[in-house]
């Protein structure tokens, strides 16, 4: 009785994944009789007694309050129209941009211009997927020099790590800023190099997203490319938004 399958397997549709009444059955498994089956296709995770499947990819679905990446893709009277790495783009209105004032008629590409990045907040969504966000708030800003480039979002939250651990320990090995948007899109700044080493990073973890120890496996590679690595990171904030 128990667990039938490791934490952090790789699971298939059917499958048996715990048996007995210890665990309980979360998003991507359901229960039947005395068993946990899988639903989906997705990695094992086991959190307490809940036992639920992290998708292996999908696309990334708007939630009140993630911190985003977003580009700016048309430009109205009341707002900017932004795209999200979604199904969806995204309405930020003008009330919502900037604490300053904004007379009517009054040119918006002096804070947003089309093409631009910023970092943003989801303040809200409808029952129709009609999306607001917000860019007034520590760390959300209109996003400047750098790189961008883009995850599955179902990986982001093993490139944060807990309590932005992993991140942390990648900005401290390399003297780099990070942000990482739950929608899947992460800005990199910092010399050239180091930003390249952050990409082949990142793809490591995407890669290797379903390895136990992982945090121990990207902190072996920083090592191996010459990287010092500290035990203790420095403050690790959660999607990196106060880094400036």
């Amino acid at each position: 009785m128990g667990l039938i399958v490791e934490d952090k397997t790789i699971v298939i549709p059917g499958e048996e994944v715990a048996e007995g009444m210890d665990f309980l059955p979360a998003a991507g498994t359901y229960r039947e009789g005395d068993k946990i089956i899988a639903s989906k296709v997705g990695l094992l995770n086991v959190d307490g007694r809940l036992i639920k499947l992290i998708p292996m990819s999908g696309r990334y679905m708007p939630k009140r309050n993630d911190v985003i990446i977003g580009k700016v893709i048309d430009i109205s009277m009341s707002g900017w129209r932004i795209e999200l790495n979604s199904a969806y783009t995204a309405m930020l209105n003008v009330k919502d941009a900037t604490s300053e004032f904004i007379g009517r008629g009054e040119d918006l590409t002096q804070f947003y211009a089309i093409g631009d990045y910023v970092v943003a907040k989801v303040i809200n969504v409808t029952s129709q997927k009609l999306v607001d966000l917000a860019t007034k708030g520590p760390g959300l800003r209109r996003i400047r020099g750098g790189r961008i480039i883009s995850v599955a979002p179902t990986k982001v939250p093993r490139i944060i790590g807990k309590s932005g651990s992993m991140v942390g320990m990648i900005k401290d090995a390399t003297g780099t800023k990070i942000t990482v948007g739950q929608n899947g899109l992460v800005w990199i700044q910092g010399e050239p190099e180091k930003e390249i080493l952050v990409v082949n990073t990142i793809r490591k973890i995407e890669t290797e997203s379903h390895v136990s120890g992982l945090t121990d496996v990207i902190k072996a590679y920083l090592i191996s490319l010459g990287l010092e690595v500290r035990n203790e990171q420095s403050q690790p904030v959660e999607f990196e938004n106060q880094q400036q």
